[in-house]
């Protein structure tokens, strides 16, 4: 089954086949989840014994599973990719997730294959070029705006490809696959799944005569990503599958936020019935889903309808948290503190925070919270975990905010939700006894007879009424009665045992057909002959780091094909990461900023500035035709060495330079 162009998917994310269970069960149409190697998270491993499982529960629901092979791979690394893909394929998977194209060009199984976020999707010319190599759902860059994706949409066949996009969760400041900072300082690569997080670190900004302009800022840390405004304007400019970022969250943020998105495409879906979900069943909730509940760093919609001054989480890349009140006393031991909202309760275990006077977040455990007065219900007493002597510019008066909610973690520890599947059940009568046929919302169909002798009911209301609640009872089920009709002569007396077993066969009839009806989405096949990639010539950016990714680009007309920079050829200053994001125009130091500005206008020029980290420095320059920021720096010298002892792969002879016409007849 691939996704219908009327069809909404919510995709979730999983680091663990548990948590990919609740998320179908919080209301996921589809899985996205790691295997034991090659998935781009190193720490989000699964076993393929798991992943089975995680397939068995979500094509119960026709939710569908995707497992990312999404790292560029050494040459070395291609026959155990090829392996792993077979046997997810042996498991049961819908598709793989890559990033390498070097896969398309090995004996892979016929499993759909999907465009990660790291191939960077930015243009219409790239997606289309994707779609016609045989991928079948493509996520696009996250910094995109509605008018770039329906560009791109307006290029696409919505039959031979589905577009995704991400709607929540942490945002990479680099488009995605064009960030190499963790590789040259640490040795470590985002492609390959080990990112070290510069982008989170705190810089100090200067500008080209070395004078400061941000101090101590975590200038590339973004706030996180939350498009719950927006999924309408997605859905009218083409997007069909919805992304939550997390494979790194726990069960609490992927119960909490597949439940927040699955109400809201559920209401979306009452007003638009031309729009269907993706996979089968109703999904009720024991909770209120708050995105504000869960780790973020505050939210932002991102570049989705424009270019936004406040996308930065520049003060600290840290939870926030909510508001919550301010000190009224700080004690030798313990902190009072008023609520604004009367009638807040503090737990044990929760966690408070607050901004020192250097704009620093500083964490607050409570080991013990308790009502200051039983006569004002907004006072409380909470004695912290650490020593108070280490709690700095903590003062009467300080505002406090809550990132960490006890009530809501245990909440969420429980059983939180349904999910079922409506049916309609119909009880007749045969010549040995009684048949109960169970059709479900997708129109397959399970049967189960019993043979019995039939029994006048003595009082034929209450046997009515007995046969329909009996019928009824699918509480152990992932089913639920639409309607029961009881297609009798008369009301019987029909044994509860009887009617338990009638209908737990038919159940397993409609389980069974259902699995036998499951359908995987296939494998397209790419336009014949290979279409022409959209440029002739690729640098480091492109990330080819093995022969069958070279291949594949030649074979689609690139003529010049530079080496992964995990090869280690780039050894001067290049683009570290490649971003949207523009600290001169976060920061007002932007040129068309100041156009029109008396006394401004002119003076203001996109010269070069220069982040500090201890001893690390990179230089931001910015290209404004495109408004586009890159951070410039140079492979560590550490790094370097450090490959060349760990180097065991045979050097790949890449096409540095145009060859002759002869040598590609």
């Amino acid at each position: 089954m691939s996704l219908l162009q009327h069809q909404l998917e919510l995709l979730s994310p999983a680091r663990t086949a548990d948590i990919g269970i609740e998320a179908i069960n919080h209301g996921a149409d589809a899985i996205y989840i790691g295997g034991p190697s090659f998935g781009a998270r190193s720490s989000a491993d699964n076993s393929v014994q798991d992943i089975a499982r995680l397939v068995q529960h979500a094509h119960r629901y026709n939710s569908r599973i995707f497992v990312t092979l999404n790292t560029i791979l050494r040459d070395d690394e291609l026959e155990p990719a090829r392996k792993l893909a077979w046997q997810f394929f042996d498991a049961g998977v819908d598709a793989l997730i890559i990033q390498d194209m070097g896969l398309l060009e090995i004996d892979l199984p016929p499993i759909q294959l999907h465009g990660s976020t790291q191939t960077d999707i930015r243009t219409p010319e790239k997606a289309r070029f994707l779609q016609d190599a045989g991928l079948s759902q493509l996520v696009l860059a996250r910094e995109l705006t509605l008018q770039q994706i329906q560009a791109i949409r307006d290029r696409m066949d919505p039959a031979r490809c589905t577009l995704e996009f991400f709607v929540h969760g942490a945002l990479c400041v680099a488009y995605s696959g064009q960030c190499y900072i963790s590789h040259a300082h640490t040795g470590r690569s985002a492609n390959r799944g080990d990112c070290s997080q510069a982008c989170r670190l705190p810089y100090q900004v200067l500008d080209s005569q070395g004078r400061f302009v941000a101090h101590d800022k975590h200038v590339l840390s973004m706030k996180d990503n939350n498009q719950s405004e927006n999924l309408a304007a997605l859905v009218d400019a083409g997007i069909r599958s919805f992304k939550i970022e997390g494979r790194y969250k726990d069960l609490a943020y992927v119960k909490n936020i597949t439940a927040h998105y699955r109400k809201l495409f559920d209401e979306l879906l009452e007003q638009r019935p031309e729009l269907a979900r993706a996979s089968s069943g109703k999904t009720t909730f024991s909770f209120t889903p708050d995105p504000d509940q869960n780790f973020n760093r505050e939210f932002t919609d991102y570049f989705v309808q424009g270019r936004k001054e406040d996308i930065g989480a520049f003060d600290t890349p840290k939870n926030p948290g909510r508001h919550l009140g301010y000190v009224s006393k700080v004690g030798p031991d313990f902190v009072e503190l008023t609520v604004s909202e009367p009638g807040t309760v503090l737990h044990n275990g929760d966690g408070l925070c607050y901004y020192d006077l250097q704009k620093e977040l500083v964490g607050l455990a409570i080991n013990r919270a308790e009502p200051a007065s039983a006569l004002a219900v907004d006072q409380w007493r909470v004695y912290p975990k650490d020593p108070m002597a280490g709690f700095k510019d903590l003062r009467k008066g300080t505002e406090l905010n809550r990132n960490r909610d006890m009530n809501w973690v245990r909440m969420l520890e429980k059983k939180s939700s349904e999910r079922r599947i409506g049916l309609w059940a119909r009880l007749e009568e045969t010549a040995s006894g009684f048949a109960l046929e169970l059709t479900d919302e997708d129109g397959h169909t399970g049967c189960a007879a019993v043979a019995v002798t039939r029994e006048t009911a003595k009082n034929p209301a209450q046997a009515e009424h007995t046969l329909r609640e009996q019928l009824g009872r699918f509480g152990a089920t992932i089913f639920e009665p639409l309607d029961i009709t009881l297609a009798l002569a008369q009301p019987w007396f029909v044994p509860a045992s009887t009617l338990n077993a009638l209908r737990r066969d038919a159940v397993a009839a409609l389980e069974a057909a259902r699995a036998t009806a499951y359908q995987r989405p296939p494998r397209a096949t790419p336009v014949a002959p290979p279409v022409p990639y959209p440029e002739d010539t690729l640098t480091y950016l492109a990330n080819v780091f093995n022969e069958k990714a070279r291949d594949f680009y030649a074979k689609h007309g690139v003529k010049v094909i530079a080496a992964a920079y995990e090869s280690h050829e780039e050894e001067g200053e290049v683009s570290l990461m490649i971003t949207k994001h523009c600290v001169r125009f976060s920061l007002s130091l932007c040129p068309k900023q100041a156009k029109g500005v008396t006394g401004v206008q002119g003076t203001v020029r996109a010269e070069p500035l220069t982040l500090v980290n201890g001893k690390e420095k990179l230089t931001l320059r910015f290209d404004c035709k495109p408004c586009e920021m890159h951070v410039v720096g140079r492979m560590k010298k550490s790094v370097l060495n450090q490959a060349e002892r760990e180097a065991e792969a045979i050097p790949l002879k890449f096409y540095r330079t145009r060859p002759p016409a002869m040598a590609m007849d």
